[in-house]
């Protein structure tokens, strides 16, 4: 099993940061530093609250000069990554409120070491003028990660992140940042762009609609922003969105039985399988999912879709064996009891059946 995400926030990164500020700042105290990031309660920290630690003692020892402060993290902040390096960031977050221009500096500079998409979004909020100008600008950066911060700062709903209430109301000024990287060159900022348009079609599913509508076609990359942006809408079963991308009603298509393990222990895989046939002479494109009605607290149940198979199926039947693990994972928790699962193809469900999950 992985270690927590946490333990990158370790005493020995602690005591490298200490280090490298004393470098470039000789009066920083560096035993006074570890010793009150690492107070009695650091073990018991989760990774966010690792990171506010680190970044609020960072504050408390370095020049009370922000923009001195910043020219400092700059040059600490170049032997770090991923993870690790988000302390920084949130430095800027949490000292650089009152100074706009130079916290917008830090932030397009660090991006590079980590991402600064967390620390940007309550300058959002406080700056909403300012800091739209300075995301329009920043994707027309030569740096990938810059431009992608300009789509992945402004995201509605970014996981584990701050919220946007005022672009989960109104996205156009999103709309005016993301679609200028719509056709980026960079597969990582075209993500970004197709995570953000995926957000905002769970507020406004008809503005994805209209964009798919008119930037579908235009190029493989757009293209692939697109079908990706419009996961959601096809896992729902959105009718013109799978219009849109060929899957049309598979009237055609017949179920052969499905067969499904009456139960499946906590742990174990649940296998099912079924047929797909015809009485044309191809099944055509389908896109072929199942759906698992899980079992609540409450009694009650909530569809979870899982995709299956796409594509273009030049036969006239086909054979499709599965499995879904009870693995227990942190993101979902299961409950003893009757559960269902669902075959749909192209949008309409065509076959249901009950199992147990089971001790």
């Amino acid at each position: 099993m992985p270690e927590p995400l946490k333990y990158c926030y370790s005493i020995e990164l602690v005591e490298s940061i200490a280090n490298d500020c004393q470098q470039y700042y000789p009066e920083f105290n560096h035993s006074l530093f570890i010793k009150d990031v690492l107070l009695k309660d650091w073990k018991q920290l989760e990774l966010k609250e690792r990171m506010h630690r680190i970044a609020k003692v960072l504050g408390e020892y370095l020049p009370m000069d922000y923009p001195q402060s910043i020219d400092i993290l700059l040059k600490v902040a170049e032997n770090y990554s991923g993870l690790a390096h988000m302390c920084f960031p949130d430095f800027v977050e949490q000292y650089g409120m009152r100074d706009f221009k130079t916290s917008m500096m830090a932030l397009e500079k660090l991006t590079a070491g980590s991402s600064s998409e967390f620390a940007i979004r309550p300058f959002i909020i406080k700056y909403p003028t300012n800091a739209t100008a300075t995301l329009k600008k920043w994707t027309r950066s030569k740096s990938e990660d810059v431009r992608r911060l300009a789509s992945e700062g402004c995201r509605p709903r970014l996981p584990w992140a701050m919220a946007l209430p005022e672009y989960k109301k109104d996205p156009s000024v999103v709309l005016e940042i993301i679609l200028e990287l719509i056709n980026d060159d960079s597969l990582y900022v075209r993500r970004s762009v197709a995570n953000n348009l995926n957000d905002i079609s769970k507020d406004h599913p008809e503005v994805l609609v209209e964009i798919a509508t008119q930037y579908l076609g235009q190029s493989k990359q757009i293209d692939w922003v697109i079908k990706h942006a419009c996961r959601g809408l096809l896992k729902q079963g959105h009718k013109q969105v799978l219009t849109l991308f060929g899957y049309s009603k598979a009237s055609h298509v017949t179920l052969k039985q499905l067969t499904l393990d009456p139960q499946v222990k906590l742990g174990d895989k649940l296998n099912f399988g079924f047929e797909l046939k015809t009485t044309d002479k191809y099944l055509g494109k389908l896109r072929v999912e199942f759906v698992i009605h899980f079992m609540k607290a409450n009694g009650k149940t909530v569809g979870k879709v899982f995709k299956i198979c796409e594509g273009e199926y030049l036969v006239d039947q086909k054979l499709i064996a599965k499995y879904f693990s009870f693995k227990a994972i942190s993101t979902r928790k299961y409950y003893l009891g009757k559960h269902q699962l669902s075959v749909v193809v192209n949008g309409e469900t065509l076959v249901s059946k009950d199992f147990k999950l089971v001790r």
